[in-house]
């Protein structure tokens, strides 16, 4: 992050100019103005005076998908909390975004937008800016972060093993963006739950999809023109489960009677649809990260990550 004095020589103006314009003062010229913020803003720096008089009572939650309806269930939470604290809510999504967490517009964020870097959410969270992550951990001891996080792992480990005991062999699995924290760990809980069960899992059986539900669609597409279908299709989310379904139904192929299919998150749809699935708070989790970052505005909280637990829904989609 660049200072003061690396701003001004940038901008090619003096120091006073640049804390001029960080200040709002009207004595600055337009282009000046401007060429000075642009800068600030691509270097990652925007200090924040740690004042009574310029202290927000607002906080910004950040994500990046319009798609999934559990993301209301989250904002439901965050809204709650904040509103029995004395706090706003403003709710942004991609570049906007960026501009609210460079200024003195809030106290701090709460974060579920797998767009932004880390290096990004380790430059803005500052003591004074405290970050809540809702998608990640950051292993940073310099970023005032938090993590408020579904334990995806165990729960996993607990619904192949259910499978196994089933007695089910043959498995299939879409999974979602690899980058992904809830990516990683739901894949690494069936993969090490059908190890410990002596299971092989053929490579053939895994696609990659983004969550959507035209990539679980394409997905089993895919997997019904190998005319080998697995005996139970394990989905990294119920989007991709939805559209596997589809697919399967449009070719004849009976859910549960020729293939079972489970997905991740518990949505609305999927309660409609009788989809076996596993349901993550996601009211809590809004709530308890909102929570979770009022302790960090008053400094009166740990660094260690929260994690949530999920259960599991059994469905008419396994039989």
């Amino acid at each position: 992050m660049s200072g003061l004095k690396e701003i001004a020589k940038l901008a090619e103006v003096s120091v006073s100019t640049v804390s001029n314009v960080l200040n709002g003062r009207k004595n600055v010229g337009r282009e000046t103005r401007e060429r000075v913020l642009r800068l600030c803003s691509e270097h990652g720096y925007f200090p924040h005076k740690s004042t009574k008089s310029d202290k927000s009572n607002t906080i910004i939650f950040v994500f990046s998908d319009f798609d999934r309806d559990y993301y209301l269930k989250i904002i439901k939470g965050i809204s709650h909390c904040l509103t029995e604290n004395g706090y706003d809510l403003i709710i942004c999504t991609n570049k906007s975004s960026t501009n609210f967490m460079r200024s003195k517009f809030a106290s701090g964020t709460i974060s579920l937008d797998r767009n932004m870097t880390d290096e990004y959410l380790v430059s803005v969270a500052t003591p004074q800016f405290p970050v809540v992550l809702m998608d990640r951990i950051i292993d940073n001891e310099y970023a005032n972060t938090k993590s408020v996080i579904v334990d995806n792992y165990p729960v996993m480990c607990e619904m192949v093993q259910a499978l196994v005991d089933k007695q089910f062999r043959i498995f299939g699995y879409i999974g979602g963006l690899e980058f992904t924290l809830d990516h990683k760990e739901r894949f690494a809980g069936f993969m090490d739950t059908l190890s410990k069960n002596g299971i092989a899992f053929d490579r053939r059986n895994y696609f990659h999809g983004d969550y959507s539900e035209e990539s679980g669609y394409q997905a089993a597409k895919i997997l019904i023109l190998s005319n080998a279908l697995p005996e139970v299709l394990v989905c990294a989310n119920d989007n991709m489960a939805l559209g596997a379904i589809k697919a399967f139904e449009e070719n004849g192929i009976r859910v549960p009677e020729d293939i079972s299919i489970t997905g991740f998150d518990n949505s609305d749809a999927a309660a409609m649809a009788g989809l076996t699935t596993i349901a993550i708070p996601r009211y809590e989790s809004g709530y308890l990260a909102a929570k979770e970052l009022l302790e960090m505005i008053k400094g009166t909280t740990g660094r260690e990550p929260f994690k949530l637990n999920a259960t599991i829904q059994w469905r008419k989609t396994v039989r």
